[in-house]
């Protein structure tokens, strides 16, 4: 009597053996001479399961050690209608794929409203150790009968649900990757890289969903987001939900000019800049562009000196003068209202914090002071906050309106998620939010804003985006400020709503539902990117 087939699990594969009859799984499968056996990569479990079940090959499961998740309760809040119909758009796509909402729109409530429906063993995964904990809490308020468990940070839990940051989960990934039925990945985007795609990979996982605001990645690996956790299911942006699940919005943009001695210097840089790519016949365009330039720069002396250029010009571009009077007057205008304030450096957020006498974050704030700031801001005793890209990433900041972006961004992930800093509606759901993008004229950030605005803007595809409440964009040209200007250093060389889809069967072992920036950039142009 032939032996049954036996399905394990091995460090992120899978192991059948003996082969089974038929030769459709043979597709998933690869022999292994080591071992005289056939392996299969662990995420081709689920297509692998179906194809012996649809061919009513018996076989005996050993591999997948997930199971029902204990102590999961009913949700006592409201979602939102488009929270209903993501959760109906996964499901109805096999409970796989990606979800794309902005900043503020709910996202976490989703993957809480999928654990609910699911209820299997689930793994969340997410950026950040702020963001773990933040999971964390959260978590344990709403399901305070089930077992949460931390990875990452000092903890190495492996409760039956598990929130873990990307590195930990990637470190892990061989271990983790039979034990959990369900895979949410928070800002999902990470997930491509080389080192964290084995979360996925090495996961048997059958259900996955990926949460993110910005899907785009400038390597274009997000493409690779279907093979590794399913096609995108659904997708709106802050402009379809502003005023119903968002605060309605606007973005005013002021331009600043440089000074007559920044606008000299910035033009001796670019040329300096310019007239190497030239000479090397590179082109900034595309991240190869980009690439290429720093491997030629870094052969000769002249290359180093156009490389330095470069970043030399784009901190004149970046940190003018006239963008501190910009803010003092923004801070002045809208007294007594709270404030916060993003910038790209460190450099700039500390000169803030000293000339304004304003709390400041960066990524060198130990977490129990970040902790108290953020806790202060919250309770209204810090009116205003200057914060250098830490919370641009999924951290729920105060339900504050206001926000200074003191850098034009070609960047369309960072200026959703900084937007979605405001975006949340606040009690009474009156509330107006809106974004003061300042910027340098004729500069690298007038360029990168632009081009970030044409290719994907919050609100709408052409990036000429009106106000949520009907007001246009405000453009303001402010002049170069009057005095003494701090001397710039030199560079050598020059002088409809469905109804809430049924829980699944949680008492079955395994169910299945039955319907299983850079962009092209011309060196004459003087762009920098």
């Amino acid at each position: 009597m032939a032996r049954i087939p036996l399905l394990t699990y091995d460090r992120g594969t899978l192991i059948l053996h003996p082969p089974p009859r038929g030769n459709q799984w043979i597709e998933f499968a690869t022999w292994d001479d080591r071992i005289e056996k056939f392996r299969i990569p662990a995420h081709h479990y689920r297509p692998l399961v179906e194809q012996l079940r649809q061919q009513q090959i018996a076989f005996q499961d050993e591999a997948r050690q997930f199971g029902p998740l204990a102590g999961l309760a009913p949700l006592q809040q409201q979602p939102y209608a488009h929270q209903q119909e993501a959760l109906a758009a996964w499901i109805g796509a096999g409970r796989r794929g990606v979800v794309v909402l902005p900043t503020g729109a709910g996202k976490s409530f989703l993957a809480q409203m999928a654990l609910e429906s699911t209820g299997r063993t689930a793994l969340v995964v997410v950026p950040t150790l702020d963001l773990m904990h933040q999971w964390y809490t959260q978590l344990r308020a709403v399901f305070p009968a089930a077992e949460v468990g931390l990875l990452g940070g000092g903890s190495r839990d492996r409760s039956p649900l598990l929130i873990a940051t990307y590195d930990s989960a990637a470190i892990q990934a061989e271990t983790l990757g039979n034990g959990y039925g369900l895979l949410i990945f928070d800002e999902c985007h990470h997930l491509p890289s080389d080192f964290n795609r084995v979360i996925a990979e090495y996961s048997l996982a059958p259900y996955r969903l990926g949460l993110t605001a910005t899907p785009d990645r400038s390597d274009g690996r997000h493409g690779d987001l279907e093979g590794l956790i399913g096609p995108e299911v659904y997708h709106r942006q802050a402009a379809d939900l502003s005023g119903i699940a968002l605060a309605d919005y606007e973005v005013r943009q002021i331009k600043v000019q440089l000074s007559g001695e920044e606008r000299q210097r910035y033009g001796e840089l670019i040329a300096l800049r310019n007239q190497f790519l030239q000479d090397n016949q590179l082109s900034l365009g595309g991240l190869g562009g980009w690439q290429r330039f720093i491997q030629v720069s870094a052969r000769s002396s002249a290359g180093r000196q156009a490389m330095l250029a470069h970043h030399q010009a784009k901190a004149i571009a970046l940190g003018t003068a006239g963008k501190l009077k910009v803010l003092e007057d923004l801070l002045v205008t809208h007294d007594p209202e709270q404030v916060l304030i993003f910038t790209n450096d460190n450099a700039t957020v500390y000169t803030i914090a000293q000339d304004f006498l304003i709390p400041a974050i960066t990524h060198q704030t130990p977490v129990k002071e970040r902790h108290e700031i953020l806790t202060l801001f919250r309770q209204g005793i810090y009116r205003s906050l200057v914060v250098a890209n830490v919370l641009d990433e999924g951290v729920d900041v105060p339900d504050v309106r206001l926000a200074i972006f003191l850098a034009g961004s070609g960047s369309t992930r960072q200026f959703i998620q900084r937007l979605g800093r405001v975006l949340r509606r606040g009690k009474d759901g009156t509330k107006q939010a809106i974004l003061y993008e300042v910027v340098a004229e004729d500069t690298v950030e007038e360029g990168s804003s632009q081009r970030r605005r044409k290719s994907r803007s919050p609100g709408s595809q052409s990036g000429d985006r009106r106000g949520a409440a009907g007001g246009d964009r405000q453009l303001y040209l402010v002049p170069p400020p009057s005095g003494p200007q701090v001397p710039l250093a030199p560079v050598p060389g020059i002088s409809p709503t469905p109804a809430l889809p049924q829980v699944a069967d949680r008492s079955a072992p395994y169910a299945i539902d039955p319907d299983p920036d850079l962009s092209e950039v011309d060196p004459s142009e003087g762009h920098l990117d």
